[in-house]
């Protein structure tokens, strides 16, 4: 839940009784208004998010300022999300395939987008020299299938845009936020270029806890690229054109 200026309830109650506590307020109210949000801006403006970065002082509590929050309280131990809602079987599959893959440093060799992985991972679709982000979940989906005994859950496919449009069409999209986060095994979608054309990149997430989504990605960055972990602030992620999860 977000909490910002206009929020009321036990919710925003609960947060004045956290601000007083840490000296940011001095009476507990039940409406966000002015007051609350200075106090609330004034916090923000001292305090971290999960990767030690600073907080965006923007007035609106989210799961990073509640991390934030908790970690002044000294109630973090109790706070924590360690235990995530599962994936997909199928996800999880794949992301399993995937983790391998990054463990025995799977990437591009001899060339840019050239190499024995990208050839596994293009399938003979297209030859060597072609972005092989959506080939890489393509085969991770693939192999993750057929580990567990079962078929590809949607056409293989060499293009992000055109996956995310299959999960559309099967009504596996999502779009993300604190009160329904991306899984493990979940897909990640950007959009490249233009926001209405053609080109995409696509990812695999990994996890999701305190407001950071952490993915495995291949494709991504200067030769010789490698498939490699990456993480993001959910809320802020540029260009995302949303995330996906089979529900086979």
């Amino acid at each position: 839940m977000l909490l910002r200026k206009g929020s009321k309830g036990e919710a925003v109650r609960g947060l004045s009784e956290d601000l007083m506590a840490l000296d940011y307020l001095r009476c507990p109210q039940s409406e966000f208004d002015n007051v609350m949000d200075r106090a609330v801006r004034a916090f923000q403006a001292q305090a971290l998010d999960p990767r030690g970065d600073p907080l965006v002082v923007d007035g609106v509590v989210g799961p990073l300022t509640r991390f934030a929050l908790d970690m002044a309280l000294g109630r973090r131990a109790e706070a924590a999300r360690d235990v995530e809602a599962p994936g997909s079987r199928f996800g999880i599959a794949a992301l399993d395939v995937a983790r391998a893959e990054m463990g025995r440093g799977a990437g591009e060799a001899g060339g840019d987008n050239r190499g024995p992985d990208i050839r596994l991972y293009l399938d003979g679709r297209i030859g060597e020299g072609a972005n092989w982000c959506a080939g890489f979940v393509s085969w991770c989906f693939r192999k993750g299938a057929a580990q567990i005994g079962q078929e590809m859950p949607f056409r293989y496919s060499l293009g992000a845009r055109d996956i995310r449009n299959q999960f559309r069409r099967k009504g596996w999209d999502f779009e993300a936020g604190p009160d329904d986060p991306p899984r493990a095994g979940d897909i990640i979608v950007w959009w490249r270029g233009a926001i209405n054309g053609w080109q995409g990149h696509i990812g695999l997430v990994e996890r999701h806890a305190d407001g950071i989504v952490t993915t495995i990605e291949g494709n991504r960055g200067p030769y010789p690229s490698r498939v490699q972990r990456y993480s993001y602030v959910l809320g802020r992620i540029q260009r995302l054109l949303g995330f996906g999860r089979v529900l086979a």
